[in-house]
Formats: C-alpha cells, structure tokens, sequence
C-alpha cells in the first residue's frame, strides 16, 4: 500500500512540473491561441519565471472595495453535464470514474500542496492558483464579468488546481507573501505558476508577494 501511495504521489507532481516546464500533458497545455482567456496576449506560461517576475507591475495591492465571489461567476458549463470543477477533477485525477449527469464516482488525486493523496472527490477542492480576490486586488476590478469569468474557468493552464479541501481553505484569498504550500518541495513549482498567472493575466504584485515568489523560485 505504501509503494503504490508513493508512486501515486509522485506520478502527480511529476505531472505538475511537467506542465510548469512547458510540456505537460495536451489537456494541461495552455491555450496560447488569439481567443485564450484574458485581457492580454503576453509569453506562454513556461518561460524564464525570475524574467517574467521582473515583468510584472508592482503596486500596492488594491481595495476590496465592490468584491464578491460573484463577480468571477464560477464552475460554469463545460458541456455533456459537466462544468468547470467536473472537467478539473476528470483531468487531474487517476481512475476516475463519472456518472450519470457528470457526477465523479471514484478516482484518486493527489494534492500537490499537502503530499496528500484522496479518494472522494467530495474532499477535494479546486483553488485558484492566484486567488479571485488576490485577482480583485491586483486589477482584475477593472475587467469586465465576462474576463473574469474566462479567468475564473480558465482551462487552459497553470490556475486551476485540485487540492485538499482543507489546503484550500488555509490559503484562503491570500497571496504568496501571506500563504506558501506546506511542501516545501513544492514552491518552486507554485512561484512559477503564480508568475505565469499573473503574468498571462496582466496582474500586479505588492512588493512583500514580489519579494516572497522571488525567494521561492531561488528553490528551483
């Protein structure tokens, strides 16, 4: 039992990093057509992470001012019955079996943040790599609810990931300043995905978030 949990584990950040580097699996790939989601066209995730950090705008964080989750209107229809959090599921977990209506049956997923490994779906979230209201605060209050829609269902790379429930819940809406993966393994791989988030998305950062991706990424 516990070589197949650790080949489980394995298996999945091997994955994750795949995906960081630029040649993960064709589901993960991100969209880097003209019709990708965002207000911008800028480098594919995957690209030298300490020069895009060094790209990014840094500004004091924004007021929460107007804020709700409904503003990023979420989980939306993806088609045959399933929606967002269904496809994520599908797509991150092993052996997982769907239902009728989409339902997720079974299946097995590891949780990058916490080296934790889940059988019920009902366990697991799916966080925002850069968190919705991080996004508010670092402008995303000036796009429309159709961009923060795409942003907040985006499919097509590094910000939608299937965590613990509990995981999800200690980040919160807290940037890496305030918030970094329990597995200290793992920061590399989280910095350069914040950095490629914020990055594709024209975000900015304050300069203690700046400061703390830049650290995590001198782990690589």
């Amino acid at each position: 039992m516990r070589g197949k949990r650790s080949t489980t584990v394995v298996s999945g950040v091997v994955m994750i990093l795949m995906i960081i580097a630029g040649c993960g699996t064709d589901v993960l790939t991100p969209d880097t057509s003209p019709t990708a989601p965002g207000p911008s066209d800028p480098p594919a995730p995957g690209a030298d992470p300490a020069a895009q950090l060094a790209a990014l705008t840094v500004a004091p964080e924004g007021k929460m001012t107007g804020y709700s989750r409904e503003r990023f209107p979420h989980w939306s229809s993806q088609g045959d019955g399933c929606d967002t959090r269904d496809v994520v599921l599908q797509r991150q977990g092993a052996d997982v079996q769907v239902g009728a209506g989409c339902k997720i049956t079974g299946g097995t997923w590891t949780s990058v943040y916490d080296n934790v490994v889940v059988t019920n779906a009902s366990e697991i979230d799916i966080d925002h790599t850069v968190a919705l209201a991080e996004a508010w605060r670092s402008g995303a209050d000036k796009w429309t609810d159709e961009q923060r829609e795409k942003f907040a269902n985006d499919l097509g790379g590094l910000q939608l990931i299937a965590v613990t429930a509990s995981s999800n819940r200690a980040k919160g809406d807290q940037d890496a300043a305030k918030w970094k993966p329990p597995v200290e393994a793992y920061w590399c791989t989280y910095a350069r995905a914040v950095v490629s988030v914020k990055t594709l998305y024209s975000l900015t950062v304050d300069q203690a978030e700046h400061d703390a991706l830049s650290a995590m990424l001198k782990t690589c």
